[in-house]
């Protein structure tokens, strides 16, 4: 491990740490019925930003992502038919309100560029990646998404890859239709696709 990825994991280590602090104190102050949005939401923002855009790579943009897809995944998340150390606990004791409160609250942000340096050359292959396997037509074109189909356009690169790694693996399998369309794709593909998502605007 590089001295670049030993730091990276201890920032990661103290933003949990902070987030899921921040969450009891929330619960420990206020029932959740009665928190305001914006203190919800500043609980997610120790990890996705308190507008919903993420600094570091690893972490999702949730700024102008449909608030349905939003919904659906702290669901998930909540009922276990999608898994992560961090969000898993986090989403367990959220309402259905709190769950659409936050998605509105996120959707409505205004998303920012993502800073990535994308390689002109994986941004070409993706492209054609893309067009080969019918992206567009799930998630409409320049990947904007729709309802619970979500915008993936100038999302982290990183963030990205690992996503339909873990689709390629099953390692995610919450949608099934992702697990099918990704599975003949050779992962030198996944990341130029990656690229290509992460570069648009």
């Amino acid at each position: 491990m590089t001295q670049h990825d030993t730091a990276r994991s201890l920032l990661r280590r103290a933003m949990h740490a902070a987030a899921a602090a921040a969450l009891m104190t929330l619960g420990a102050q206020v029932p959740a019925q009665a928190q305001d949005v914006a203190s919800k939401a500043a609980v997610c923002g120790a990890c996705h930003g308190q507008d919903g855009n993420s600094t570091l790579p690893d972490y999702p943009i949730l700024a102008g992502q449909s608030s349905r897809y939003l919904y659906l995944q702290l669901k998930d998340y909540k009922e276990g038919r999608r898994k992560n150390p961090m969000m898993s606990p986090m989403a367990a004791n959220l309402s259905k309100q709190d769950m659409w409160d936050l998605a509105n609250y996120f959707s409505a942000q205004k998303i920012k560029p993502n800073g990535f340096k994308a390689d002109g050359a994986k941004v070409a292959r993706g492209k054609k990646v893309a067009d080969d396997a019918l992206c567009p037509m799930c998630h409409l074109g320049g990947f904007s998404g729709q309802n619970e189909v979500p915008r993936v356009a100038g999302q982290h690169q990183a963030y990205v890859y690992k996503q339909l790694m873990d689709f390629k693996t099953k390692e995610r399998n919450n949608y099934a239709d992702m697990n099918a369309y990704i599975k003949s794709i050779p992962e030198e593909d996944i990341e130029a696709l990656s690229h290509y998502i992460a570069n648009l605007n």
